[in-house]
């Protein structure tokens, strides 16, 4: 079975709650390594996942994103994650909303033009 871009899209983002997206960014970042966490950090200057009492939390005081130099407190990377995460989802349902609504033209002109006669052809002969 073919899968409509309209199908598809609305199912991938309907799958791709909060709870499972931070499953899946929690699982990623203890399977990591540390200098990739760290520059995970500093490019998006944030320190630490998330503030969960279930996952023993390294202290912070490895982190050397630009934050930490401010007074202000670092948000956490998950949250940004998150958020980025969000952002990209849209553009992609949005993406996936044109291209089946295209597809859906697509289907209706066929349909509407599939049994004219050419114009150019001899009327008199039998189709």
């Amino acid at each position: 079975m073919v899968c409509g871009g309209f199908a598809c899209s609305k199912n991938a983002l309907c799958a791709l709650n909060v709870v499972y997206m931070t499953d899946v960014i929690n699982t990623s970042w203890w399977v990591m390594s540390n200098t990739t966490r760290h520059e995970l950090e500093r490019s998006f200057d944030c320190c630490g996942l998330f503030n969960l009492t279930s996952q023993p939390q390294p202290d912070n005081s490895s982190c050397n994103a630009i934050c930490k130099s401010r007074s202000s407190p670092c948000q956490m990377c998950g949250e940004k994650f998150l958020q980025h995460s969000d952002e990209a989802l849209k553009t992609l349902g949005g993406v996936g909303l044109f291209f089946s609504l295209t597809e859906i033209l697509g289907v209706w002109l066929a349909m509407r033009f599939r049994n004219q006669k050419d114009p150019r052809a001899n009327p008199s002969a039998f189709l």
